[in-house]
C-alpha cells in the first residue's frame, strides 16, 4: 500500500503531466489566422495542425499497450514527457508549415500512448476514488487547454509578434512535469509496477464488446465537440470583429468554465454516481449554448461559451470513466481506453477538419455551429443505447 503522502504527491504529478497533454494542440486556435496569414495557408490546411495530432492520437492509442509492457509506467511516461516538451521547444526555432505538421504528429502519437497509460495507472493506484483521480486527470488537461488558449495570444504580443516563440512557450509545462514524476515514482521501481501489471487476469479483447463500441462512439462524439470549439470558436469570434485577443477570450472563458464544471463534477460523482443523469445534464447545458452561438450575437457568444465549457468539463471525465467502470484491473483498463481513444480521437481530428473544409466553402460558421449541435444529438442518442443496459456505477 502506498502512503497518504505519496498518493498525493502522484495525484501532483498527473495534474502536472495532464497540463502537457492538450497546449500543442489548443495554442494554435488563437493564433490561427496568423499563422494562416504569415504562411499563406487556406483553412483546411491551416486546420491540420490541431487535426494530425489529434488523429494520431487515434490512430496510435493502440500503442500503450505494447509501450507499458516494453518501458512500464515509470519510464514509459517519461520518454514520453520529453517528447513532448523537446518537439513544443522545437517550433520556436523551425516553424515552417512542414516542421509545424511533423512536430505535431509525433506531439500527437506521444500523447496517444500516454493516455491509456494514464488511466491504468490510476485504476491501479487509486482503485477506491477513480471518480476522484480521473477528475484531477480532466482538471489537467482543462487547465492546459485554458492556459494555451487564453495566454497565447498574450505571449504573442509579449514577444514582439513572434508565433513559432509563444507557441514553443508551453514546453516549461513538460521540464515542471518531468521533473515532480520523477520525484513522485522514486519510491516504487518499474519492475514493481510490471510485475503487478504481469499477474492481473487475462480478459477478452474490448473489440468483440458492443458496448465497447457505443463507448468508443461517445468519447468521439465529444471529443470532436472539443476539438471542434478549441479550433474554431475563436475563428468564429473573430468572424464577429473581435481582436485575436478578445477571441482568445472567449475560448478561455470557456475552458475556464470548463475547469469550474471538472472540479465540481468530481466531488459530485461521489454523491450522486449516476453517470447518465449527468450526461443528460451536460448535453441539454451544451445545447442551449449552441443555439446561443447560432444567433450570431456578440454578447450571446460569451454566455455559449460558459455554457458549453460546462458542457465539456462534464463530458470528457465522464468519457474517461466510462470505460474504466467496465474494467477490473489496470491492464484491462489500459486495453479498453486504448481502444475507446483510437476511434474516438480520430474522429475529434476528423470533425475539425472537415469543418475547415465546410468553411472553405461556405465562408461562414453557421454550418460550424449546426455540425456541433449534430454531434450532441448523437451522445444524446448513444447515451441512451448504453443506460438501456444500465450506465450507472459508483465513484
Amino acid at each position: 500500500m502506498q502512503s497518504q503522502k505519496s498518493l498525493i504527491s502522484l495525484l501532483i504529478a498527473i495534474f502536472l503531466i495532464s497540463l502537457n497533454l492538450r497546449p500543442a494542440i489548443t495554442s494554435i486556435g488563437p493564433l490561427l489566422e496568423i499563422i494562416r496569414n504569415d504562411l499563406n495557408l487556406s483553412n483546411s490546411e491551416v486546420s491540420l495542425l490541431t487535426a494530425i495530432p489529434v488523429i494520431c492520437m487515434g490512430l496510435f492509442a493502440p500503442l500503450a499497450v505494447h509501450w507499458l509492457n516494453k518501458f512500464g509506467q515509470k519510464r514509459g511516461i517519461t520518454i514520453l514527457v520529453i517528447i513532448i516538451g523537446v518537439l513544443t521547444l522545437v517550433r520556436a526555432w523551425l516553424n515552417d508549415y512542414i516542421t509545424l505538421l511533423i512536430t505535431a504528429f509525433v506531439i500527437g502519437v506521444a500523447i496517444a500512448i500516454i493516455g491509456p497509460i494514464m488511466s491504468s495507472l490510476i485504476k491501479e493506484r487509486f482503485p477506491t476514488r477513480i471518480a476522484f483521480a480521473i477528475g484531477i486527470y480532466s482538471l489537467g488537461m482543462g487547465a492546459g487547454a485554458t492556459l494555451s488558449a487564453g495566454l497565447t495570444g498574450v505571449i504573442y504580443v509579449w514577444v514582439g509578434e513572434r508565433w513559432g516563440i509563444a507557441l514553443a512557450s508551453w514546453a516549461s509545462l513538460a521540464l515542471l512535469a518531468y521533473l515532480v514524476w520523477m520525484m513522485s515514482m522514486k519510491t516504487q521501481s518499474d519492475e514493481q509496477v510490471n510485475k503487478n501489471i504481469d499477474q492481473q487476469a487475462a480478459f477478452r479483447s474490448p473489440w468483440s464488446n458492443k458496448r465497447a463500441w457505443l463507448i468508443l462512439l461517445f468519447f468521439g462524439f465529444q471529443s470532436s465537440l472539443f476539438f471542434s470549439l478549441t479550433t474554431w470558436l475563436a475563428s468564429a469570434a473573430s468572424e464577429l470583429g473581435f481582436s485575436v485577443i478578445q477571441a482568445g477570450s472567449v475560448v478561455s472563458v470557456m475552458t475556464i468554465a470548463q475547469i469550474v464544471s471538472n472540479i465540481s463534477l468530481s466531488f459530485l460523482l461521489d454523491k450522486f454516481p449516476n453517470r447518465s443523469f449527468w450526461i443528460y445534464c451536460s448535453l441539454s447545458i451544451g445545447t442551449i449554448g449552441i443555439v446561443l452561438l447560432l444567433t450570431e450575437n456578440i454578447t450571446l457568444i460569451w454566455t455559449a461559451s460558459i455554457l458549453l465549457g460546462i458542457t465539456l468539463g462534464s463530458l470528457f471525465p465522464l468519457a474517461l470513466l466510462l470505460p474504466l467502470d467496465e474494467t477490473s484491473d489496470a491492464k484491462e483498463a489500459n486495453a479498453w481506453t486504448a481502444m475507446v481513444q483510437t476511434g474516438g480521437f480520430i474522429m475529434g481530428g476528423l470533425v475539425p477538419l472537415a469543418i475547415g473544409i465546410l468553411y472553405d466553402w461556405s465562408e461562414t460558421h453557421q454550418i460550424t455551429y449546426f455540425v456541433m449541435l449534430f454531434l450532441i444529438i448523437c451522445m444524446f442518442i448513444v447515451t441512451f443505447l448504453l443506460n438501456k443496459k444500465t450506465l450507472h456505477r459508483q465513484g
